[in-house]
């Protein structure tokens, strides 16, 4: 009998707990044998803690403030602006999507906006798929116009010559074409009225708390969390003290909604093991690989190989790696071949569940509000999208420079 109910229960165990155990574990099987060198581990475990700190509160503050109601207020406000038409709920999404990850970061969307399209895709009695995939689509697409609207943007930021306002201007037209194209796939694949099946929706009622003071803290929580980011605070103080808020209010309003089960166990497994994997294949011929694929063309050819080397190698490993090892691939100075391969890592990353950890912690809060995305549809409309908008954002990019 034990034996059965230990099977049933690896049955139910999700195939991200398994790679992300299997990522740890060979991680951690890397640094103990050397295989990883000492140096690289002790600088990966640096890098990393300040994102694993940011991951796990953020991902508490995201928990609570969805527990107390924020996110269906927020959902219930936007499908009212609707007005009952697909069509402008489809472009109020998209914008709220949009602005988030352009002035936050696409982790930020992932984390706090998709709960507010699910429990909005619940308040209306819609289709939660759509929302969701418009979600993480935009975390990923629309994070080229600012530094901080991408963690890789951050480490590219100290590589080229820049200025945030130069920066957004170099970067606004490929960033257009990245949300336009990602808007026709968008509404292709997933709103358009024979997959929707439906004409119209009934807007919904405003949403009423249940307990009004947890709501209000848990919004000036997430009102903290947005002013730090926007005054370029490190993002783990503001998760920490945001989340530390929200948790101080549970602990006298509601402890017993309090848990363990709040604690994002399998990112807090797989970012480190994915950080030591990429970094001991880096270590054996993946650097050497980068180079070979991007190249040293100093022209078009180059800029379009370095996108498609970050978009190929983004989906295989994760963005954030892959443009570690891209960077240094990079020989050619004084063209965009960085911007290019920024434009594979943050747009192109929408076909594997591990290509970026926007697109991690989007899985993980469909998870958490019980929506399932299928694996195949994820993938193959992720492909298609991936490849145009790639290649269309390089072609912006090469145009306007």
């Amino acid at each position: 009998m034990a034996t059965v109910v230990r099977a049933d229960a690896l049955r139910r165990v999700h195939v991200l707990d398994w790679l992300a155990l299997g990522l740890f574990a060979a991680g951690v099987v890397f640094a103990v044998t050397g295989l990883l060198p000492q140096a690289e581990f002790e600088d990966t475990i640096r890098r990393i803690l300040p994102l694993l700190v940011f991951l796990g509160s953020v991902i508490v503050l995201a928990e609570l403030t969805a527990d107390a109601e924020v996110f269906d207020v927020i959902a219930a406000r936007t499908a009212i602006a609707g007005r009952g038409r697909y069509a402008a709920l489809f472009l109020t999404c998209v914008a709220f999507a949009a602005l988030s990850t352009m002035v936050l970061n696409l982790d930020t969307t992932a984390v706090l906006l998709t709960p507010v399209m699910l429990a909005l895709a619940a308040r209306v009695g819609i289709a939660a798929v759509p929302l969701a995939m418009t979600t993480v689509w935009l975390a990923n697409t629309a994070s080229l116009i600012l530094p901080v609207s991408n963690l890789t943007n951050l480490l590219a930021y100290g590589h080229v010559d820049m200025t945030p306002l130069q920066w957004a201007a170099r970067m606004w037209v490929p960033q257009v074409v990245s949300i336009a194209v990602t808007m026709a796939f968008l509404w292709i694949f997933f709103w358009r009225r024979r997959v929707r099946g439906v004409d119209t929706y009934v807007p919904p009622a405003p949403h009423v708390p249940r307990d009004r003071a947890l709501f209000r803290v848990a919004a000036l929580a997430c009102g903290i969390f947005v002013a730090g980011v926007l005054v370029d605070l490190p993002l783990h103080y503001v998760s920490v003290a945001s989340a530390a808020v929200v948790l101080v209010a549970y602990a006298v309003r509601a402890r017993e909604r309090l848990s363990r089960r709040l604690v994002p166990v399998r990112l807090l497994l797989m970012v480190p093991g994915l950080f030591l994997v990429v970094g001991t294949i880096g270590a054996h011929g993946l650097d050497a690989v980068m180079r070979t694929l991007i190249g040293d063309d100093p022209g078009v050819e180059g800029t379009f190989r370095a996108a498609l080397t970050g978009k190929i190698m983004a989906n295989l490993v994760n963005n954030l790696p892959t443009y570690l090892a891209g960077e240094d691939a990079v020989t050619v100075e004084g063209g965009d071949h960085i911007l290019a391969l920024l434009i594979g890592v943050n747009v192109g990353p929408v076909i594997t569940p591990w290509a970026s950890l926007a697109t991690i912690l989007w899985f993980e809060r469909c998870r958490a509000g019980g929506v399932s995305v299928p694996m195949r549809t994820f993938v193959l409309t992720g492909a298609v999208a991936a490849v145009a908008c790639v290649v269309a954002t390089t072609t912006a990019l090469v145009v306007t420079g």
